[in-house]
């Protein structure tokens, strides 16, 4: 009698990394084992049940509730792709919306080894390991000297078609390549204008150029009447939250793409979009040839929609065809940070130093409230490499630097240094101190382009002139909001103050009277900066 020796096939689970995704599994059905202690906020995940294949496998299956972020096995199934991958918050983690993606996956609990029976001989060879897959590169940086959160928003309408869609479709994904995409670089959506808009991706959903091309190929021809306006318009409202992943002090860009002429009135939508801080480029292909402009509702529709009618934010092609070599002007304009003037605003465009009077009169607990009141200033401004910049200077009859224009690029390390002043103890020599502080730390920043602030803060009378010091900062450009509590004279915080004098200078009897003036203070500096922008 012959016996069927049967034996128990293992297959082991591929070890993967904890960003590998759905699409590097080119299987229907594979086990996975999902590795421990994964960051949970640095999963990207799209979906709910059923997730976009551009998601991180462990992460849905976290997400899902197959495993814990201790890892374990998963078992994914390859599904085909959709539309509409819903947002929601399961586990621990957030997943995003996507419109569209080409292929889809879901996952279930996986076993660290399954069993099959077969009727060949028993081997006693070691069950062979599944191959490892290549460990998913790190996000890269990306270009950090082209920091920009950028929407492009395309044109899907009957008016161009969908063969120069494609087209636009190419141009723009060289855009982004040429860009230089990643966490700390540019950061770019996708919206599509046609009937009705519709955003196809989000700043936050990708930060890798090699995705973001894949996000660009998936995106779908619409059709429709060319609602430019309508478009600009949800995209300013919409597009650039902080729930998206607008980035604060970042300048926002929309660059808007238009095949011949817009069906609806695009300048209101360029005045919200002002309003908003976006700084909107419009590439415009194909101009209305003589017979077509009494079909344009305002044949000035690049003019009116623009941040600025000045000739950098608007931008010709003749047509969809042999652009490369538009890629790069327009790639240098959208990273050129200093001209976007529509991204500047009081709270991430000024340069605010803090004169702070350390002399023996105050003490250290008053001290401690003037520091406060510094802190309370600094911490509602944009502060960053790129936005707003915070320095501070102690005086007596001494001057001490605590820390200038550019040695923190962060709220959080302002706010500590602030902290952590040491209070000097001393006389008061105001003048020589604003001099001081003109010389060695607004002197550095002469070419930068914010608006230069310096806050006095003080408690006595100066034993040195201020007027002259104080004339010479207005000279050069600085505003001067002076803040005098208990002995210090009025008619120095007079003469200290820019003018109108009676909106730039303070008083207060008491120390603990210093938080009311904050509120003054921020209000006075953006009050300042619009004037001066004028």
């Amino acid at each position: 009698m012959t016996f069927c020796k049967v034996k128990h096939l293992f297959t082991v689970p591929i070890a993967i990394t904890c960003f590998t995704r759905g699409l590097d599994i080119r299987k229907e059905k594979a086990d996975v084992l999902c590795p421990g202690g994964c960051p949970l906020e640095e999963f990207s995940v799209f979906g709910n049940i059923v997730y976009a294949s551009v998601s991180s496998i462990c992460g849905a299956a976290v997400h899902r509730g197959v495993i814990s972020n201790s890892g374990g096995p998963v078992r994914i199934y390859s599904l085909p792709g959709r539309e509409n991958y819903s947002s929601v918050v399961a586990n621990g983690i957030q997943s995003q919306t996507l419109s569209r993606w080409s292929a889809s996956f879901t996952v279930t609990k996986g076993k660290s080894g399954t069993q099959e029976a077969t009727g060949q001989a028993v081997s006693t060879a070691r069950p062979a390991i599944g191959k490892r897959l290549k460990k998913t590169p790190e996000k890269k940086t990306g270009n950090k000297d082209c920091k920009a959160d950028i929407a492009f928003l395309i044109d899907g309408s009957f008016n161009i078609g969908q063969r120069r869609f494609n087209l636009q479709k190419n141009f723009v994904g060289k855009v982004a390549l040429m860009l230089g995409i990643g966490t700390e670089g540019p950061h770019v959506g996708l919206v599509q204008a046609s009937e009705h808009p519709q955003i196809e991706f989000y700043l936050k959903n990708f930060t890798s150029a090699k995705d973001v091309l894949f996000a660009i190929k998936e995106v779908g021809f619409r059709g429709g009447n060319s609602n430019t306006g309508k478009a600009l318009k949800h995209t300013a409202q919409k597009f650039f939250t902080e729930d998206t992943g607008v980035r604060k002090g970042i300048p926002k860009v929309v660059v808007v793409f238009i095949d011949g002429w817009p069906s609806d009135d695009i300048e209101e939508a360029g005045i919200v979009a002002r309003e908003f801080g976006v700084n909107v480029f419009i590439v415009s292909v194909a101009k209305p040839i003589p017979e077509e402009l009494g079909m344009v509702q305002d044949v000035a529709f690049v003019d009116k929609a623009v941040c600025r009618n000045n000739g950098f934010f608007s931008y010709h092609m003749p047509s969809w065809f042999g652009t490369t070599k538009y890629v790069k002007p327009l790639v240098q304009k959208l990273c050129t940070h200093e001209q976007m003037m529509c991204s500047k605003t009081c709270y991430n465009s000024v340069n605010i130093a803090f004169l702070v009077d350390g002399s023996s009169s105050i003490g250290e607990s008053n001290f401690r409230l003037m520091l406060e009141f510094v802190s309370n200033i600094a911490k509602t401004f944009e502060i960053s490499d790129i936005g707003a910049k915070i320095a501070a200077v102690q005086f007596t009859y001494d001057q001490r630097t605590e820390f200038s224009f550019t040695d923190y690029s962060t709220k959080e390390n302002v706010l500590a240094v602030i902290r952590n002043i040491r209070y000097m103890s001393g006389g008061t020599a105001t003048g020589d101190a604003i001099s001081f502080t003109v010389r060695n730390v607004f002197g550095p920043m002469r070419d930068s382009p914010n608006k230069n602030f310096l806050v006095v803060v003080t408690d006595g009378q100066s034993y040195d002139d201020v007027r002259g010091p104080a004339a010479a900062a207005h000279d050069a450009g600085i505003t001067i909001f002076s803040v005098g509590v208990a002995w210090a004279p009025l008619d120095d915080l007079k003469d200290m103050a820019s003018k109108p004098k009676e909106s730039h200078a303070f008083f207060t009897r008491e120390f603990t009277g210093l938080e009311p003036i904050v509120s003054d203070v921020i209000r006075g500096i953006c009050r300042d900066f619009l004037e001066s922008q004028q």
